[in-house]
């Protein structure tokens, strides 16, 4: 809507004059898709400094500041804001994939408390056991942020569609759609607004969406618990940051992260052709910016509906939904490549419905299947938040490559689509091969914590918070256990010479005894 406002040419010069929007807004655009790209170097180190729940927290607050900023646009508060909220956007997916993975694993052992209080407190339970419950969590995760592609389109639907005008008059200088397309709506007319809202009408919209935004914030501080014990969020923190920094590159080292690349990298290609290419190459090109928010609709409930879909997992092979999705959009990616819709002709707009929904249907297929995936191959609760991280940050770099090439024909468009689909699914078919195989796959070791100060967690024969590998290698004593503190008290042998005083309680801590006078 802001984008819409912005690009109307009487808009601007009324209520904006010589202020350069257009230079802003294309700053903002850069500021939103190239930020993204650094967010490998700081997004583990966030989020195992803040905690899981509170870096998801202040995420929603960055993206609640961003849509404040519509109070006041100007340079200086419009830009910067895009640049945090672009900031911000790989923390929140890695901080939010991590935490749902983490709580299916907590309701995994809530619910069989009794079976753990049988087999004894510090007994893991086995791996993959909460499997069920993550394919779960993930669908109804989606089917409810996908149904958000359908909420954010009521404004346009009851505020800003009745200021439009229709497509005779947008769509005038618009002579080629679909697949003989060059760019974003070349042609497209610079007035779009018969009206120009009030601003008193625009400051309520701003004002719900502002709601709206604040009372995400407030469902994250009040509802999500926390993701970690507080000794487990010691652990995490104590293994030094430099190696918190590192490890997500290390797991380059893994051949399962390797092989699912390309899966990250076409997650990121088909949102953002769902949205730019589809809705605007094909949709808006054709029958008009007054139907653009009934073609999101249609996307969002098709992708909120088949998350379901993603339970089918729970019967059949993990590589069934990842596979029917990307057949569905293989499907329509070759029939896109030969469609050209005629611009100002409403009778194929039911075709465009349609493809929009299936295209929704894969998505859900694709998003449910990849995250579900990597909580299953991916366990141990000291790597989740890297793993996550690197498939957020592919999709980063991945809608940063089509931002460069928004200008491209949508030919080009849909082969690289194409060729990075059918690249995925191969590399991803091969990793199930070599899995089934029996290849080991190669992990970075996790550093021991390194407690500067022994607490009394520090001091149980057992370490609950070890992980299975680490488990595994100790035989039931992994390298993340801490050595039990010496006894304070006389140690055994000769007492040296002269006097000494009684050591403090931090001394005792640290389990010596304190200088000596000689």
């Amino acid at each position: 809507m802001q984008l819409i406002l912005h690009y109307d040419e009487t808009y601007r010069e009324v209520k904006y004059g010589n202020m350069g929007l257009p230079d802003i807004d294309s700053k903002m655009l850069i500021g939103i898709n190239v930020t993204p790209i650094a967010a490998l170097l700081y997004t583990p180190v966030l989020i195992r400094f803040f905690g899981t729940k509170w870096m998801m927290f202040l995420a929603v607050g960055i993206y609640a500041l961003f849509v404040s900023t519509n109070y006041w646009e100007r340079y200086y508060t419009l830009v910067p804001s895009a640049v945090a909220l672009g900031m911000a956007i790989v923390p929140l997916w890695a901080s939010m994939g991590n935490y749902i993975t983490r709580m299916a694993q907590k309701y995994y052992e809530y619910s069989h408390y009794k079976e753990r209080d049988e087999q004894g407190p510090q007994q893991r339970p086995p791996r993959g056991s909460h499997a069920p419950y993550l394919l779960v969590f993930q669908a109804i995760f989606y089917s409810f942020f996908h149904l958000s592609f359908a909420c954010a389109q009521l404004p346009m639907i009851y505020f800003l569609n009745h200021y439009l005008y229709d497509l005779n008059h947008t769509l005038f200088n618009v002579h080629s759609c679909g697949t003989n397309s060059q760019g974003i709506l070349s042609g497209f007319n610079k007035t779009v607004l018969r009206t120009l809202p009030r601003s008193r009408n625009l400051i309520v919209v701003e004002s719900v969406l502002m709601a709206m935004a604040f009372l995400a914030m407030l469902l994250v501080l009040g509802l999500c618990g926390a993701a970690y014990r507080p000794t487990e969020e010691i652990d995490l923190r104590s293994v030094g940051w430099g190696n918190i920094f590192q490890l997500p590159f290390k797991h380059v080292r893994d051949f399962r992260l390797r092989h699912l690349v390309p899966f990250f990298i076409y997650s990121g290609f088909e949102v953002l052709f769902a949205c730019t290419g589809l809705a605007l190459g094909y949709g808006v090109c054709s029958v008009g910016l007054e139907r653009l928010a009934y073609l999101l609709v249609a996307y969002s409930l098709g992708a909120s509906a088949s998350s379901v879909l993603g339970l089918l997992g729970l019967w059949l092979p993990r590589s069934v939904p990842l596979v029917a999705g990307a057949g569905l959009h293989l499907l329509l990616t070759l029939g896109l490549f030969f469609w050209a819709p005629k611009p100002r002709v409403l009778q194929h707009t039911w075709i465009l419905y349609a493809a929009a929904a299936l295209w929704g249907v894969g998505s859900a297929l694709n998003k449910t299947g990849l995250s579900t995936l990597l909580g299953i191959l991916y366990e141990d609760k000291e790597r989740q938040d890297f793993i996550f991280t690197i498939y957020h940050w592919w999709q980063a770099v991945a809608i940063f490559t089509v931002y460069l090439g928004s200008s491209l024909p949508m030919k080009a468009k849909l082969s690289v689509l194409l060729v990075t689909l059918v690249a995925a699914a191969a590399s991803y078919l091969w990793m199930e091969q070599k899995l089934r195989r029996g290849v080991v796959p190669r992990q970075p070791r996790i550093p021991r914590p390194q407690h500067k100060v022994r607490g009394y967690r520090y001091l149980e024969e057992e370490n609950s918070d070890e992980s299975d590998a680490e488990n595994e290698r100790g035989g039931g004593r992994g390298d993340g256990v801490e050595e039990e503190a010496p006894p304070a008290g006389p140690r055994p042998g000769p007492e040296p010479a002269g006097l000494s005083r009684r050591p403090c309680p931090y001394e005792q801590a640290l389990g010596g005894d304190g200088p000596e006078e000689l």
